[in-house]
């Protein structure tokens, strides 16, 4: 068959197309399984620094640095696969950045919330996509991460919006609600 692709534009082209409704309907079996996992387990504190750190273990970083500003010990009240969610953002960024070089996730918080931040250099959402990127099958690839990651933050009432801008980089807030957030250790 590799030789037939080589010597026929067309067969390759239908390959190529092959290849990626393939690799979309496994991306699709992966996200259902996700999503039944959705508040099977309890939800617990969990620690945001470590899952930083490990989501950027398990995401296709390549060149990309993640800078991982969180403060050990920065805990919140979630469902544990609040790691998809980290894991997503990463994803995404270096997926649609394009000219992206840097991740970065920092912290702010006050009275009545908890905002984790993930920031990148890329190119950043259109503005006419804001409104949509969390919607279910919206998007380049399977318009899934954004939604499930969405609704896995949902069950602890933590809300996630985009407010970057286009061409300076994405940026994704995660709203923590008050008594649902706690820092455990102090930085060192």
């Amino acid at each position: 068959m590799l030789e037939a692709e080589q010597s026929d534009p067309t067969l390759a082209l239908y390959c190529t197309k092959a290849l990626n409704a393939s690799e979309r309907i496994v991306a699709m079996i992966q996200f259902t399984k996700d999503y039944e996992e959705i508040g099977i387990t309890a939800p617990a504190w969990q620690d945001c620094h470590t899952l930083v750190d490990e989501a950027a273990t398990q995401a296709p970083l390549g060149q990309v640095i993640v800078k991982n500003d969180l403060p050990e010990g920065t805990e919140v009240f979630a469902d544990p696969l609040i790691l998809k969610v980290f894991y997503n953002l990463m994803d995404n960024a270096v997926r649609y950045g394009e000219k992206i070089t840097t991740i970065r996730f920092s912290v702010k918080d006050s009275e009545d919330c908890l905002t984790l931040t993930c920031t990148d250099d890329g190119v950043g959402v259109p503005a006419e996509e804001k409104k949509r990127i969390f919607d279910r099958g919206f998007g380049k690839n399977t318009g899934l991460g954004l939604a499930l990651s969405r609704e896995i933050l949902d069950i602890t009432d933590i809300s996630l919006k985009e407010t970057g801008e286009p061409g300076i980089g994405a940026r994704f807030e995660m709203i923590v609600p008050k008594g649902t957030w706690r820092i455990t250790r102090k930085e060192r």
